[in-house]
């Protein structure tokens, strides 16, 4: 079943008291700032439409200019307590046109690691039961200490530490936001405890271990090496599509006339669905189907190949280069051997690698099925992808 797509308000207003000094929402990481680390998955992911910063009054300007700041963003004024913040987010929201009944996103501008799969995994949960966050179980022996001793240990057992995104419903936030007003005198430390607080269930989903919180200096030595773990990552797409009526047939991104057209939505490519597939798959960006869906949302007929190229710019925004592809073509017809090369060539030329980094190969005998019967094609890719450029932190000059 699809994700069902949603919006996230970008909570960045926050002071740095902790970080010794420094503005950790722009604190440099491999020459970008650390809030744009954190936007990335959700301007890159294919089930998030708009997205709201919410940030300190007298840094809204610089945001709105920023370079690096995703083009479906908005950038408001905060307020002086998280809450109040999350409330001037969803209110631009509403303003856009989010209804009541779609998903909202809260997330710390601080959390640069999150990935699409965890984003995901908190929609589904918030859609099925309206609201939901990431939580992971306590594995260490607590202890409540009071001036320096140890006064007794807590069962663990029941304890869990929570991180964001957390979700809910927009009109549930409404709720919550009419029974404790953002400016109130109660103080909320995250969007679950508001909703405890108003006695609205929240369903809990694995979190990311990795899913750090920059909140001291020594936090972003941290957060560059959890990224720096991503510099290189493997993705598989597989497609298949049947022989239908018409001609020319359109395979690898080339055309072989005198063979039939492969029945489908676009133009029926599979070599180009595989590969686009596997790239998703490499940079943690969903699938095809997700981005573009079977239906009049996607143009009848379109070329693949442009479909391919939309995939290549979302990996590269996601901060990924692809690097080499294998694929392999299954069918017993038509003979392909002539025009392997041609099909090499241009598939290095679509995700822009050399063509000594891309692998065709096809397979034309022994087959069963659909395949070997000649009424259908499949194909298989295999893509690497690293990332941009090596993760560091960038010291000012002292």
């Amino acid at each position: 079943m699809p994700i069902p797509t949603a919006d996230v308000v970008v909570v960045a207003a926050g002071a740095s008291t902790r970080m010794g000094g420094i503005d950790k929402v722009l604190a440099p990481i491999a020459g970008r700032p650390l809030l744009a680390w954190t936007l990335q998955p959700f301007a890159a992911g294919p089930t998030i439409d708009r997205i709201v910063v919410v940030a300190a009054a007298d840094r809204v300007d610089e945001l709105r200019a920023a370079p690096w700041m995703p083009d479906q963003a908005g950038v408001v004024a905060g307020g002086s307590r998280r809450q109040e913040s999350v409330a001037a987010g969803i209110r631009e929201l509403e303003r856009r046109g989010t209804p009541a009944d779609r998903v909202v996103l809260v997330h710390d501008a601080a959390r640069p690691a999150v990935r699409v799969d965890m984003i995901d995994r908190v929609i589904g949960a918030a859609h099925e039961h309206g609201a939901a966050i990431p939580a992971l179980p306590i594995v260490e022996t607590v202890k409540a200490v009071a001036d320096g001793v140890v006064e007794r240990t807590m069962d663990r057992a029941t304890l869990w530490t929570a991180q964001t995104p957390q979700a809910a419903r927009l009109g549930i936030f409404r709720q919550a936001f009419a029974q404790f007003p953002p400016d109130g005198p109660a103080t909320f430390t995250d969007e679950a405890a508001l909703l405890e607080a108003c006695t609205i269930p929240v369903h809990v989903v694995p979190g990311q271990t990795d899913n750090l919180k920059v909140t001291h200096p020594a936090d972003l030595e941290r957060a560059a090496s959890i990224l720096s773990a991503d510099q290189v990552r493997i993705g598989f797409g597989e497609d298949t599509h049947p022989f239908g009526p018409g001609t020319p047939l359109a395979l690898g991104g080339i055309e072989l006339s005198g063979a039939p057209r492969l029945h489908g939505h676009s133009d029926g490519d599979v070599v180009l669905h595989a590969v686009a597939d596997a790239l998703l798959g490499a940079a943690g960006l969903g699938d095809l189907g997700r981005l573009f869906p079977s239906d009049a949302r996607t143009p009848s007929g379109v070329a693949s190949a442009e479909l391919l190229a939309s995939v290549v710019t979302r990996v590269r925004d996601a901060g990924y280069r692809p690097t080499s592809l294998d694929v392999t073509i299954v069918g017993a017809r038509p003979r392909l051997g002539p025009r392997l090369d041609e099909v090499r060539d241009r598939l290095a030329g679509l995700v822009d690698v050399r063509p000594t980094d891309v692998n065709v190969k096809a397979s034309t005998g022994n087959l069963t099925g659909a395949e070997g019967a000649g009424r259908a094609i499949s194909a298989r890719a295999v893509a690497i992808v690293a990332t941009v450029a090596p993760f560091t932190i960038d010291r000012p000059a002292t």
